[in-house]
């Protein structure tokens, strides 16, 4: 064997060796590197949720359990005579089918409407979650009635 063979044989060796080693370092980057995701996008679907106070509404308590939804608030009247004025608290009680489509979007309708605009679903599209909490965007039926909020689960 030539000493020109040699050095070819020993620099095939090498790069040889060099195309394994970076493989073997990218492979161990690449599965090292891979981040644990917890799938707990269910987490919204049960339990008690609170929505803020909002104007002429006091807090909301949302229970969920299973296809229904439970909404407990009271609403705020302003009462006015000609001596005095005041605010008077009525306490309401809701009770809705709730129906997922999918983790971000699902639809309530009322158990016992009592106006004609209870009848009509809510649409309701979950657009940002964080931990404890999620923000929305609801839509009364097909009617240009907008609004959106956020829940915080609290249990």
């Amino acid at each position: 064997m030539s000493v020109k063979n040699i050095e070819v044989s020993i620099l095939s060796l090498n790069k040889g060796r060099f195309v394994f080693f970076t493989l073997l370092t990218l492979l161990f980057f690449l599965f090292s590197c891979k981040s644990e995701i917890i799938d707990n996008s269910d987490r919204f679907k049960k339990g008690v949720f609170e929505i803020p106070a909002g104007d002429g509404y006091s807090k909301t308590i949302i229970t969920r359990k299973d296809s229904i939804q439970i909404e407990e608030y009271e609403k705020i009247i302003s009462i006015s005579t000609d001596s005095s004025s005041g605010v008077k608290k009525v306490k309401h009680i809701d009770t809705l089918y709730i129906k997922w489509k999918n983790n971000f979007f699902y639809s309530l309708k009322m158990k016992s409407p009592k106006k004609e605009l209870d009848k009509d679903p809510i649409y309701v599209q979950i657009v940002k979650v964080t931990d404890s909490s999620y923000s929305f965007k609801a839509k009364i039926g097909f009617s240009k009635f907008a609004t959106d909020g956020t829940i915080y689960k609290t249990k």
